[in-house]
Formats: structure tokens, sequence, C-alpha cells
């Protein structure tokens, strides 16, 4: 299991969401670039970075952030928020990072990704599935599909997506725990690589994440609330 400290940033600045609501937020840094380091000391190898103007917006106001991120630290990055384009995904590669994610656009064209895994190759594209309980939600968590996250993560694995990030928005930020039972279901229905995020609060919910399979856990609020001491998490727990 790969954990992956969270770094989520808008107006410039590290902060966090509570369930994904952009009116409950709060800010742990004003430099993303700094945190970024403070979790490389820690020993991490990867960070997961979200856009969330990006996200919001579809555009990407926070792209030369990220590069300063990857510039400076060297670290793995798998970033998200706003990629509506193959442009935007180009961009963020051209920038340094590892691994791209597809959300709103990923539900809405599942073609888009068919796409994005051809020009790019599969190990280059994240799909980002986010939900209230199983259906899956777009446009920076504020709009509901009609689809449901195991059906679209079915057909994304036909489509040759090797990695799918789950998020339970009713428990982003909430520190109670990610919902284990559809993180196993989508674990044991497929055979993609399954990122859980979203509630992971302290190191029982780790062991659990491991106990289930799960490729890796997004580590977001846990981490700045001290609720996960990081160095600890990844000695026990990273296998990367």
């Amino acid at each position: 299991m790969i954990l992956y400290p969270a770094i989520d940033i808008k107006d410039g600045k590290c902060v966090r969401l509570k369930q994904g609501d952009f009116d409950q937020v709060t800010v742990y840094g004003e430099d993303p670039v700094i945190m970024a380091g403070e979790w490389q000391k820690k020993g991490t190898r990867w960070l997961h970075v979200v856009d969330l103007d990006g996200a919001r917006s579809g555009e990407s106001p926070n792209l030369q952030i990220i590069r300063s991120i990857v510039e400076n630290t060297g670290l793995k990055v798998q970033t998200g928020g706003g990629i509506r384009s193959m442009e935007a995904i180009k961009a963020r590669i051209d920038a340094g990072v590892e691994r791209v994610i597809i959300g709103t656009r990923a539900v809405n064209e599942p073609e888009f990704v068919a796409e994005a895994i051809a020009q790019f190759g599969a190990g280059r594209i994240v799909v980002g599935l986010d939900g209230h309980e199983e259906y899956a939600s777009v446009a920076g968590w504020e709009e509901d599909s009609d689809k449901t996250i195991l059906d679209l993560a079915v057909m994304f694995e036909k489509m040759g997506v090797k990695t799918i990030i789950y998020t339970d928005i009713s428990r982003d930020g909430m520190l109670g725990g990610p919902n284990i039972v559809y993180t196993e279901k989508l674990i044991n229905e497929t055979n993609i690589d399954i990122i859980a995020s979203g509630g992971i609060g302290s190191p029982l919910d780790l062991e659990l994440l491991a106990e289930i399979g799960a490729s890796g856990a997004i580590l977001g609020k846990s981490l700045y609330e001290g609720r996960i001491d990081l160095k600890d998490a990844l000695l026990r727990y990273d296998d990367n």
C-alpha cells in the first residue's frame, strides 16, 4: 500500500475542505511548496495534489505551484482538479507530474479516458471516482450524476484503466474512517488498483485498508490535525 499525503490548493494556499464544501475551508499553510517539503522530510515518495480552483472552474490557476512542488522536491506527484482536455493532461505531464487524475470528464464522457490512455499511456492516467453513497459526483463534488461508482469502475477497467481513486464525499474531512465496505466492494469486483480517500483518521483505518487490499490511501486532515504520524505510518504500511 502506498500512502499519499494530500495537498489541496485553493487561492494559492494549502487547504482542506469539509465534505467537499467550498464554504467550509481550513487553511493549513500559505505555501503548498513548503508543505510538500515538510511531507518529504517525513519520508514520503508520493504526493496527492488537487487544484481545487481547477476542480470547480475547469481552469488551472495553480499549475505553476504544482510545477514548483515537483521541481523543489523531486517527489512523484499525482494531481487532479479541472482536467477536462488533452492539453490539460499534457501541461501537467510537462510540469513533471507522474500521474494525472481525470474526474468530472471521466464520468460525463468516459471515451475521453480511453483517448487519454491511448495518447499518454495507462500508467499516466488515474480516474477519480467521488460520490455520495454509491453514485458518482462531478464538478468539484457540487453535482451528482446518475452513474454508480462500481458500474463506472467496471467500465473503466475494460478501457485499460489501472488505478482508481475512490472518495466517499460524506466522509471527507470528517476523520470518522473511510468507507471500508464500498472500497472493499470495488477491490473485489474489479482488478484495478483502488486508492482509498475520504475520512481516514487513524492508524486503525490504515490497518483496515491494508487488510482489504487497498493499493493506496490518501491522507489529508489526519496528517494536518496530527491524528496520524506520517513517518510512523510510512514505516508500518507503505511498501513503495
